[in-house]
């Protein structure tokens, strides 16, 4: 444990700062661009809402067929440099897109569409410029190619071996020319042996994930099960089973993204910043877009691809969701919903039925504070992200939403092989700036402390001191949520902490009080890969690393390297350091 960085543990006050304009000019050496003065930013007020149409992403099978029935199938897609209309009345902006070509390359990504059982393979191939777009910061952990833009693609929720797992140290520039020291095939095998869900897949290189995905490296994979999904006759096709990629982002006058290039802490980082957020709403591509639906059903599979901001969506005129799943699994019921919170990386797969609405128009809300929980309110701009226009004529809809989804193993607890801390620390400089957080204490370069056995289960208690909410995301692991309790006495407990950095020393039972399960909205009492963990809580979780449909072990050796990692999902925490190891051992 690096004992200096305790001296930095102030308060473990949130990394809340706010992306503002700092009037710098300086440039950055890895940037394409002479960062612009904060009065070149585009004002958000001056663009109309709801005026582009929202765009249906691309889809790529990740398999054929052959006799009627799908086997595998290699897909090539690239990383390109290209240029991008978030708005029809903002200039073309240059960025990073997924396509199988660069004509056909968008941001999200392609959405690509696997069987279960039914192995995707898929060659990650770099066409990118040997600068970046944004500026990035060399004090933080990260990728240090002598020229190029270090790239490495991590399939989000995928329960896959380790070496197409897209981890962090195995980056590569264009055409392979550098790569890093765990980089070991140009080739990702997916196994899609999973429950079927929803997944995303996403730039993973180190200390350049919040950079990489702001430039618009991301999007949607989903594994499909026609004989258990079919039987359950939700909405389905093209149009009325679609996936919504949200994230905010902030453009110059000239198209251009806006990152701010100085950071809180200069005189440590130069360009770190501990959160992002934009002021303009972005849905498949296009701020605030509109789309035309019947009175029916439509199933929406809402991924938040923000690096920083959550979002609390409601509808205008009372509508509500249906939630029938989170992250990569099903719900065992569906529950509904008047709001639905989603933090960055969190997918929601929910069903709108039009046909109970009282208006022809609504307007999909966001009222979550940034940083969440307690950071600023949302305005005329970042509170709304799209418009729906119903159409008039009600129609019969032969979909529906059964009583009973899919329903997985009961999560056992009395089974578990071993009880885990893991705390989560935010460390300030000497004018009260966030300089970088971690997870126990440890920097990701430090030995590796998490080493759980194949086909076991784990219970973890995620002690969040932080005032931010962490959604913390475990690589091929999947858990849920068995109990969150409140921390009493706090300034007592994080002062026995910051000495000991251990919670059984620190008796954590006599400053944990329950609130119990009942403090977890029902509809995320399932399954998921990435869980809030909520500020001044103790949130207790069961991790299974084996599959939870069948609990049989994995196809693939988990064991093998480079292994895992276990992270908050707040991308600039990620970088700067709030990531860790995770070895499994046979």
């Amino acid at each position: 444990m690096e004992m200096f960085w305790f001296l930095f543990l102030l308060s473990f006050a949130a990394a809340s700062s706010i992306i503002t304009p700092s009037g710098a000019t300086s440039s950055d050496s890895n940037s394409t661009t002479a960062w612009r003065r904060g009065d070149n930013l585009k004002d958000p007020k001056l663009l109309r809402m709801f005026v582009d149409e929202l765009p249906t992403m691309p889809r790529v099978r990740g398999y054929h067929l052959k006799d009627a029935l799908p086997v595998s199938k290699i897909l090539k897609i690239g990383m390109f440099l290209k240029q991008w209309k978030f708005h029809k009345d903002l200039p073309p902006t240059k960025v990073f897109a997924f396509g199988v070509s660069k004509r056909r390359a968008t941001v999200p990504g392609p959405t690509i569409e696997a069987i279960h059982g039914v192995d995707t393979y898929v060659k990650w191939q770099n066409h990118l410029p040997e600068k970046h777009l944004l500026p990035w910061d060399p004090t933080i952990p990260t990728a240090k190619p002598k020229k190029g833009v270090p790239t490495v693609t991590h399939l989000h929720g995928g329960i896959i071996e380790p070496q197409s797992d897209g981890h962090s140290n195995a980056w590569f520039t264009a055409g392979f020319k550098e790569t890093g020291p765990t980089f070991s095939k140009r080739t990702y095998r997916y196994n899609n042996h999973q429950q079927p869900g929803n997944l995303w897949y996403h730039d993973h290189a180190m200390g350049l994930t919040r950079v990489n995905i702001l430039a618009g490296l991301f999007g949607s994979y989903i594994i499909r099960h026609p004989e258990i999904e079919d039987p359950l006759r939700l909405p389905s096709g093209h149009n009325y089973d679609q996936t919504l990629a949200i994230f905010d982002r902030m453009f110059n006058v000239d198209g251009s993204i806006y990152m701010n290039n100085t950071g809180d802490n200069p005189s440590i980082h130069p360009q770190w910043q501990p959160e992002y957020f934009g002021n303009m709403i972005i849905v498949n591509g296009k701020a605030w877009p509109k789309i035309s639906v019947r009175r029916r059903k439509y199933r929406f599979r809402i991924l938040n691809a923000s690096n920083a901001r959550f979002f609390r969506m409601l509808f205008s005129n009372g509508l509500r969701f249906i939630h029938i799943g989170s992250d990569s699994a099903y719900n065992k019921q569906p529950v509904v919903v008047d709001k639905l919170l989603l933090a960055p990386s969190e997918i929601a797969d929910v069903v709108v039925d039009f046909s109970t609405s009282s208006s022809d128009e609504v307007i999909l809300l966001n009222d979550a504070p940034y940083p969440f929980p307690g950071g600023d309110p949302v305005d005329q701009v970042n509170g709304k992200i799209m418009k729906f226009f119903i159409n008039k004529k009600h129609e019969v809809d032969k979909s529906h939403v059964p009583q009973r989804l899919i329903e997985y193993p009961v999560a056992d607890a009395s089974g578990a092989s071993r009880t885990r801390y893991i705390a989560m620390y935010e460390y300030t400089s000497s004018i009260d700036e966030p300089t970088h957080l971690y997870l126990n204490g440890k920097s990701y370069d430090e030995k590796v402390t998490e080493t759980p056995k194949i086909g076991t289960s784990e219970i973890w208690y995620v002690i969040n001191l932080t005032e931010d909410n962490h959604p913390l995301h475990i690589h091929l692991g999947l858990f849920t949520v068995l109990d969150r309790k409140e921390l009493v006495n706090l300034d007592e407990f994080k002062e026995c902490m910051t000495k000991n950095n251990d919670p059984i020393k620190c008796e954590v039972s006599k400053y944990a009080v329950g609130r119990g399960i009942g403090g977890v909205p029902r509809h995320e009492q399932g399954w998921k890969n990435v869980f809030k963990m909520q500020p001044g809580f103790m949130t207790e979780i069961l991790v299974r690393f084996s599959h939870i449909h069948s609990n049989e072990s994995y196809p693939f050796d988990a064991s093998s390297e480079p292994g895992y990692v276990y992270h908050c999902h707040i991308l600039d925490h990620e970088d700067n350091a709030m990531m860790r190891p995770l070895k499994l051992v046979a």
